[in-house]
Order: structure tokens, then sequence, then C-alpha cells
């Protein structure tokens, strides 16, 4: 199996590397991010720029001089700004601006990897195309409100991913797409926002990753375009 991971510099997805590359059934794993530290082993480190599609196509087009890619995670994603804004408590704090940015890393992001990342799963065979969304981009299960821009960019990913399903049933049905919800994660995107979460809900990037990687194996095509908890439990959308 050849997998790689977008946003391989993060917690979540440098966790991801380090378990794929352990498994024996994995013979190459791509690990992308802006600035790629050095590989070995079946890592194999490349650069790409989410806001840059040229860097992604470009990204793609190395990942496919091998062949076809089995498993693509997208582990990348923003709750506030580079510049600390976000996430909005009420209307009034709407900016559009922040919210383009918002937009632009957590839905058109993802998109682009999609658009040059499809391409490359096998036309027949089993291959799982991932994305890490949010539990608060279901419309459903939105109890609280607030979140404006984080909301609606992972609700309008969520929706992406159905998209991408039903087209992969027409030109490869072998492909799964879906968005995984891997809860609260000790990490830098979720560190201002982790008072109140009890210690038990509260995950390393490693066991997270582990959450991730076992919901994924057990993905069927009947599960292609839907929305996934750690523990495997299907999220409303």
């Amino acid at each position: 199996m050849r997998a790689c991971i977008f946003g391989a510099s993060g917690g979540i997805g440098a966790a991801l590397v380090a378990q794929l590359a352990a498994r024996e059934d994995v013979a190459e794993v791509f690990a992308l991010s802006r600035r790629p530290t050095a590989g070995g082993g079946k890592v194999v480190p490349l650069a790409f720029d989410l806001t840059d599609e040229a860097s992604i196509a470009s990204a793609a087009a190395r990942m496919g001089e091998g062949g076809g890619i089995d498993l693509a995670i997208v582990a990348t994603g923003i709750l506030t700004t580079p510049g600390g804004k976000g996430p909005e408590k009420g209307w009034a704090q709407v900016d559009g601006a922040v919210m383009a940015e918002v937009f632009a890393l957590n839905t058109i992001g993802p998109a682009l990897i999609a658009k040059h990342v499809l391409p490359l799963l096998p036309r027949a065979e089993r291959s799982v195309f991932a994305v890490l969304s949010a539990r608060v981009g279901s419309i459903g299960d939105n109890r609280l409100g607030g979140w404006h821009s984080y909301r609606a960019s992972k609700a309008a990913l969520n929706m992406l991913v159905r998209n991408w399903a039903i087209e992969l049933v027409r030109v490869r049905p072998g492909a799964i797409a879906v968005a995984l919800h891997p809860g609260t994660v000790d990490t830098d995107l979720s560190q201002p926002f982790q008072r109140g979460v009890p210690q038990d809900r509260l995950f390393t990037p490693e066991r997270s990753a582990g959450h991730l990687l076992d919901v994924i194996d057990g993905l069927t095509q009947k599960d292609s375009g839907g929305l996934f908890a750690r523990d495997g439990s299907r999220i409303d959308y």
C-alpha cells in the first residue's frame, strides 16, 4: 500500500505518518507539509502549500510517478487564523476576510487536494480518501451555535466529501471518500479550547491517529460519503 498524508508536520499528521510507516502492509508514505523535514525508510517528504494549487499539482505528479495512491489523508485545518482571529462567539464578530481565510484552508485547500489526488486512486481496487473534519460541522448535531466560520467551513467540507463519493462510484468504484472527526486532540490547534475537556476525552496525537486508522481499516463501500467519529460511529450531517 502507498499512502500520503497532507499536513504531515501537525500533531495528528506526524503521528499518522509514523504509524503508517511502521505497518508491514505499507510500502511508502508521502509526508506532505510546507517545510518538509528529512525522510528515511518508507517516508518520502514532499512540499506543498494548501493555498497554492500549483504546488499541490506538483506533489501529486511526483506521487503518481511510482504508481497509484491507496490511502490519502488530509490532516490540515485551522480553528483560528495565523493572526489569531476567531472562532467567533456570535454573528457580530463575523469578519469577511477572516471567514475567507478559514474557508481557504478548511474547505478550498482540501478540495484542491482532492482534485489532484483522487485521479491517483486505483480504478477498481479498494482505496480511501479521508479528510479530517469535525463534529461541530454537523448541521443536525449543532446545539450551541457560534464558531460560524469554522462550523460552516467544515459543513462545506462534509458536503464535498459526499459529492466526491457520488462521483467516485462512477469512475473509481473501489474508492471510499470519508470525513473523520478525531475528537479533541492535544495539539496546538486545540490548546486554547481544552479548558473543561475531561482528561479521558482529551487524546494524544498518537492515540488519535491509531483511532483514525482503525476506522479507516474498517470502512466499506457503503460508508463512502459519510462523517465518522473516532470510534467508528456515524455522525449525522
